[in-house]
């Protein structure tokens, strides 16, 4: 582990693997041992450098006292799942390890994450042993299996972008490099990948943040998710967001979230928020507080 300038720590091995088993910690400002927010960037599960994007949102959230954790893991071209979860595992195992080293209290962790990174994100929050406190789910992959019925416009901004000739059951899909071959072949390594497959009752609290004009991840694998949670009994908030694409601005401009629509389940029951602000990093933070305590 190499301390560098403000006490960040870069580069720092948590797994065996060269590339994708890496993490940086950034120390939180203010007393310790203080909460920690584990983030992971997403890229399809097609890179190793989920991490970097934790240098984003620290700034924000280390100045409101939180230690912040960006976590790589491996990519799909390392190897396959369940090595990913495996990752997610023991990226949080040794968060928990050395937090004692590093002002962390190992009782207060919340994990956030982007795309395949909200795939991460919730499935440490139903993997984690003992459990994450909090999950926040940027527009996350839930259920593979059930994406291509809900692409807008037969996912033809999706399919361009990868230069695929379908969607999410192509064999170059993520989804299908993720459980290495077609989706459509690979059902149980699918069942097993997907985290609606894991939702039970007692899962930590989440927040779900999705757009409606998403092209890549349809919007239809958050409603599953909070769907899921519902029936479970389990604590969810649901921004759902028109015109809102594979992206998320609004946490810096709310103006960009506009029409947005807020659902909320406890205990199994469901209500629309009338008056609930805007999916903001102050926003997010607010509701981080109030799962970690």
């Amino acid at each position: 582990m190499r301390p560098v300038s403000g006490d960040v720590l870069r580069d720092v091995p948590y797994g065996p693997a060269a590339a994708g088993n890496l993490l940086d910690l950034y120390p939180a400002r203010g007393p310790a041992p203080a909460p920690l927010l584990v983030w992971s960037s997403g890229s399809g599960w097609m890179a190793d450098n989920g991490k970097e994007g934790a240098a984003v949102i620290a700034p924000f959230f280390c100045e409101r006292g939180y230690a912040v954790a960006g976590v790589s893991i491996r990519s799909s071209a390392q190897a396959i799942y369940p090595a990913q979860l495996d990752d997610i595992k023991a990226a949080i195992r040794w968060l928990r390890e050395h937090a004692g080293e590093h002002g962390v209290d190992p009782g207060r962790i919340a994990v956030m994450g982007n795309s395949s990174g909200g795939w991460f994100a919730v499935m440490a929050g139903l993997h984690a042993d003992p459990p994450v406190q909090a999950v926040v789910d940027l527009y996350g992959p839930t259920d593979f299996l059930q994406m291509d019925e809900h692409m807008p416009e037969g996912g033809a901004e999706f399919k361009a972008f990868l230069g695929i000739e379908r969607c999410h059951d192509d064999p170059g899909s993520p989804e299908s490099r993720l459980v290495g071959g077609p989706i459509l072949e690979r059902r149980e390594e699918c069942a097993a990948a997907n985290p609606i497959a894991y939702v039970r009752p007692g899962a930590p609290p989440m927040l779900i943040v999705h757009g409606q004009a998403d092209p890549y991840v349809p919007h239809h694998q958050s409603e599953l998710l909070f769907a899921a949670r519902k029936v479970h009994g389990n604590e969810a908030t649901f921004y759902s967001l028109p015109g809102v694409k594979h992206e998320h601005p609004y946490v810096t401009d709310p103006s960009l979230a506009e029409g947005f629509v807020v659902r909320e389940a406890r205990g199994g029951e469901e209500r629309v928020v009338e008056d609930a602000p805007p999916p903001t990093w102050e926003t997010i933070e607010r509701f981080l507080r109030g799962a970690l305590g």
